[in-house]
């Protein structure tokens, strides 16, 4: 049996997968009630970032612990969705956006697999699967959206939203969108060699470029984009290769220093 796809997204997103739940135990904890079904033909696998019910802030998300258990469960693809606030004013409210580089603003996540030997230096020169991203934006284009092609998104820390003169800061640096949930999912992938690729929807223009920000108009569009990305998804999991020819399945090759024979295994993830 081909080896599942995985989307990591919101409740909305469910709806698209029906199946058996299960909760899959990780070295970093259980991960929350996962649904196991089909989409297009083939096994998915759907993962609520946040909890069951929305319940837990983005600092909080148990990151290692989700992606984990992906990989225990034999995905190869992840196909993640985040809510994301527009910097670029060429962007606006309903705009569907796939990026193609993330600067990571986080600071008290756990962001590596790799505490302790071997050491691990994962090349992210290109953070998102390059086949995964062809094959979502193939379908936003599909869907009739058509989106700027290049677009950096910035990781910040949350839950707060960000200030006006943080925004004009990631501006500065090329950041083209920002959220609160890419990193460290993205590197996490990677360090596991999986495909990984992120589908974003503006939600709202960040700070500074409209007058105030509330939680339940960022949910109010979430709400009305969910059918779009619903099908987009869709047509990515139909068009999604069954042979991985992207670089990430060797992430590893070249990723670590030699060792002493002693510090075998230290590092291996079980």
């Amino acid at each position: 049996m081909k080896p599942p796809v995985a989307i990591i997204g919101g409740s909305g997103i469910s709806n698209i997968i029906k199946g058996q739940r299960l909760t899959v135990g990780t070295p970093y904890g259980p991960t929350p009630p996962l649904t196991v079904g089909e989409l297009e033909g083939k096994k998915v696998i759907f993962i609520p970032r946040h909890g069951e019910n929305h319940s837990v802030p983005p600092h909080k998300v148990n990151y290692r612990a989700n992606i984990h258990g992906l990989k225990k469960l034999g995905v190869e693809r992840i196909i993640a969705t985040n809510a994301v606030g527009a910097i670029d004013q060429r962007l606006t409210p309903g705009d569907i956006v796939i990026p193609n580089d993330l600067v990571d603003f986080t600071r008290s996540r756990h962001n590596t697999f790799y505490e302790g030997p071997p050491v691990t230096h994962i090349d992210v020169s290109e953070p998102y699967c390059p086949t995964l991203r062809g094959v979502l934006t193939s379908a936003n284009g599909s869907s009739g959206h058509e989106s700027v092609e290049q677009v950096v998104m910035a990781c910040t820390e949350g839950p707060r939203y960000e200030t006006p003169a943080e925004i004009r800061m990631l501006r500065t640096v090329g950041c083209g969108i920002v959220g609160m949930t890419g990193a460290p999912e993205v590197f996490l992938a990677r360090e596991l060699e999986l495909c990984y690729a992120s589908i974003c929807f503006i939600s709202n223009m960040a700070a500074g470029l409209q007058n105030s920000l509330s939680a339940q108009e960022v949910e109010d569009r979430g709400r009305d984009t969910t059918r779009i990305l619903n099908d987009i998804i869709a047509e990515a999991v139909r068009e999604i290769p069954d042979r991985r020819t992207c670089p990430c399945a060797k992430a590893l090759a070249s990723a670590q220093l030699s060792k002493p024979e002693r510090a075998r295994g230290g590092g291996k993830i079980a």
